[in-house]
């Protein structure tokens, strides 16, 4: 069990090596941080119910603290929402809690070029310019022109090649992991051309899928080739008006109820789009992932509620449409992320988002739709960088509170044990390096921020740790008072019933900590994972190191012979202790 114990330690040493992590991540008490006041806004502008406040407020600390240990504070103050986030800066959390996140899938029902051209120049393209049906072809990497949609396939693999210079988001486009009927054969995409498209077909052979169409770039005619049908005449008139180089929409509120004018994220692209179909409150599950095929990192959803059945009959809708309506676009904060063509109703009531994501922004936006919509739009009233200098005295009180604790504890066990202190003391060595890597690779890996509750949870520990130790010896004492029994002996059978002791004490802990945990928030759920935490490294080093570095130290004559020195002679264990041979054995 030490070589096991010792493989543990060189891995996680070898872990914080590779992640160059060497110290703990702080928390906002000791680093400092950002704190954003978010004041709400209502559509007839009074006051917000606290039934909306409070559900804003669980799913932004969801949002923000979605391990549960990286000790950022949300919490209502009056009608506004005060969120600390420690160790960010201002742009990293104003852009975390800034967005609604709420993804609402809308058909499109006009597509026209993000801004004007400048003055004096001509445009040469047709106004709707659409492929032939036999062309074929996929997005050209690193082309730095516009593309206004992708493709939605059934199968994951069946991505176009991204767009390596634009943003993640941008180049996204959404596929359905569901089985594909036996016709779905359609090609991700196709470069555009002039001539206008046949009606997908699922029946059609790879090349006569149907693409996208490039947004028309009349000077003289911002309306050319956009058909009316159906389109409210408010929505053609902002539609008209609208210079996504003023305003991309960023932030907008869309609701849902409503048809909905917005740009793309590039803004090099705005649209005309149909009532939500389906909204990101019928989402039921979020995840990052890996393609195995591709290698892409994509974000995974699943619907839940009416959601199967709606995204179902939007792509139906969009599948039996002519260009651009035969496109569903992805509105993510008032902006469209992404608007693929639709090559064949999908069901399963499951898709998946895919692109040039990095695990970092596949994370974020896995995270930010998870966790759900905010039912309320929030401006910010107010940002603040907090100051840690109070945190570091505070810190560095208790250093010196726990130093001196564990002194204490040492002078104790050297003084009442003796050479049994040795063990003592050596285990909360132990003790003490896995903590401090724990700590480090929880802040490397998990967000863990070490705060003060954290660090008082620390101190609490050492107590806890010596307690386990001063069980097993008492245990082995009784053992050996009884007259009749070697040390060897006696630390083998003093271990099963102090064992016993101790994970009872043990569990008794945890359970405490975990419910704690979980009915607590900020401080005392740190406190009470910080306790949680150094309950197990306190098991592991009872039964990989105290047990095992005793029976070792058995073998030695200092201990087995009962020296003086050792904690085990008889008159440190008892005054009324005889020596072994004369004490006369049970019947």
């Amino acid at each position: 069990m030490l070589l096991v114990l010792l493989a543990i330690i060189l891995a996680m040493g070898g872990a914080m090596l590779l992640n160059k992590a060497y110290t703990p991540e702080y928390g906002l008490d000791l680093a400092g941080g950002t704190t954003v006041t978010l004041q709400p806004i209502t559509p007839n502008g009074g006051a917000p119910s606290q039934e909306s406040l409070d559900l804003a407020v669980n799913i932004i600390r969801e949002r923000v603290n979605g391990s549960g240990i990286s000790d950022a504070e949300v919490a209502k103050s009056g009608d506004n929402i005060v969120i600390s986030v420690p160790g960010a800066g201002q742009e990293e959390v104003v852009k975390l809690v800034g967005t609604t996140a709420e993804l609402r899938f809308r058909q499109v029902l006009a597509i026209g070029a993000g801004s004007p051209p400048p003055p004096g120049q001509l445009s040469t393209e047709a106004p709707t310019p659409t492929p032939s049906p036999s062309s074929t072809g996929s997005g050209r990497k690193g082309s730095k022109e516009p593309k206004p949609a992708e493709s939605v396939t059934p199968k994951p693999d069946a991505t176009a090649a991204p767009d390596t210079d634009a943003s993640p988001a941008g180049r996204a486009l959404s596929s359905a992991l569901t089985n594909p009927s036996p016709g779905a054969t359609a090609a991700p995409s196709a470069e555009p051309s002039g001539d206008k498209p046949a009606k997908p077909d699922a029946s059609a052979a790879p090349e006569t899928s149907a693409v996208p169409t490039t947004p028309p770039t009349a000077a003289d005619d911002p309306m050319a080739g956009v058909d009316p049908t159906g389109i409210d005449p408010e929505a053609l008139k902002q539609f008209q008006a609208l210079d996504c180089a003023k305003n991309a929409g960023v932030g907008a509120q869309d609701a849902p109820d409503k048809q909905y004018v917005g740009c793309s994220q590039d803004g090099s692209t705005k649209f005309v789009l149909e009532k939500a179909a389906v909204t990101g409150t019928s989402i039921d599950t979020a995840s990052s992932g890996v393609d195995q095929t591709t290698g892409e990192w994509l974000v995974q959803l699943s619907f839940k509620g009416q959601g199967p059945d709606q995204w179902s009959k939007v792509t139906t809708t969009a599948f039996n449409s002519q260009a651009p309506r035969n496109q569903v676009a992805m509105v993510l904060d008032g902006v469209i992320i992404s608007a693929p063509v639709i090559q064949e109703p999908i069901t399963g009531g499951r898709a998946q988002i895919s692109g040039s994501f990095n695990q970092v922004t596949a994370d974020e936006l896995a995270n930010q739709l998870k966790y759900g919509a905010l039912p309320l739009k929030f401006e910010k009233s107010s940002i603040e960088e907090v100051s840690s200098t109070l945190g570091a005295d505070q810190l560095r009180g208790g250093l010196i509170a726990g130093a001196i604790g564990l002194l204490l504890v040492v002078i104790y066990s050297m003084l009442y044990y003796r050479g049994l202190g040795v063990v003592s003391v050596l285990s909360l060595l132990v003790a003490t390096i896995l903590t401090y890597q724990s700590v480090v690779l929880l802040g490397a890996f998990a967000g863990f921020r070490l705060s003060l509750p954290h660090v008082i949870g620390l101190i609490v520990s050492i107590g806890i740790t010596a307690d386990s130790f001063i069980v097993y010896f008492e245990r082995i004492r009784d053992e050996m008072k009884e007259g009749r029994r070697s040390l060897r002996t006696a630390i083998e059978v003093a271990w099963v019933r102090a064992r016993r002791t101790i994970l009872i004490a043990d569990a008794v802990m945890f359970i405490a900590a975990v419910v704690l945990y979980f009915l607590a928030v900020g401080g005392v759920a740190g406190f009470a994972f910080a306790m949680g935490l150094t309950t197990l490294i306190d098991i592991a080093v009872v039964f990989m190191f105290t047990k095992p570095f005793v029976a070792m130290l058995a073998k030695l004559k200092f201990f087995a012979k009962g020296h003086r020195l050792s904690g085990l002679d008889a008159e440190r264990m008892s005054e009324t202790t005889v020596a072994p041979k004369t004490v006369p054995q049970e019947a």
